[in-house]
This record gives C-alpha cells, sequence and structure tokens, in this order.
C-alpha cells in the first residue's frame, strides 16, 4: 500500500510543473481564437471569457487540474483544440 501512494506521490509531484506550464498556452489559445469566432452568440462568448479568466485565476493560484478544466471548456466551444504538448 505504501509503495501505492509513494507512487501516486511521485506522479503528481512529476506532472503538476507541465500542468503549469499548459495553461498559459491554453490562454493564449483561447485569445487569439475569440476575435476569429464565428457562430457564437453573445451568452457563449461571454462563457468563454469567463471561463478563460476564471482558468486564468486557478493557473495563479496554482491550482492547474481546475485552470485545464476551465480553459479546456472554453476551448471546446469556441470548437478549437487545446495544446497538446509533445
Amino acid at each position: 500500500m505504501k509503495t501505492i501512494l509513494v507512487a501516486v506521490a511521485v506522479v503528481m509531484a512529476m506532472t503538476s510543473p507541465a500542468l503549469a506550464k499548459h495553461c498559459p498556452k491554453d490562454v493564449k489559445i483561447i485569445d487569439q481564437s475569440l476575435p476569429k469566432a464565428k457562430g457564437l452568440n453573445q451568452m457563449q462568448m461571454t462563457e468563454v471569457k469567463a471561463l478563460r479568466d476564471k482558468g486564468a485565476a486557478l493557473h495563479k493560484s496554482k491550482k492547474h487540474g481546475e485552470s485545464i478544466k476551465a480553459l479546456h471548456a472554453a476551448l471546446k466551444i469556441l470548437g478549437v483544440a487545446p495544446y497538446k504538448p509533445m
């Protein structure tokens, strides 16, 4: 049981920095896609902007998993693919 907990802790420690670098790239994709967005109504545009701001704030609070969820929700509304690390 201890081995599993240690393994989970190591994986979490290794992925956190990767997620931290991921958030700003998604914010940039959203910012670049907003002016080009077509077919979205005002409510959808407002929701995208709110999710983008929420994601950026969560990133600054070091809540990267939650940030990714908010940013990916905004990207889904825009119909744009999120950043994919190599």
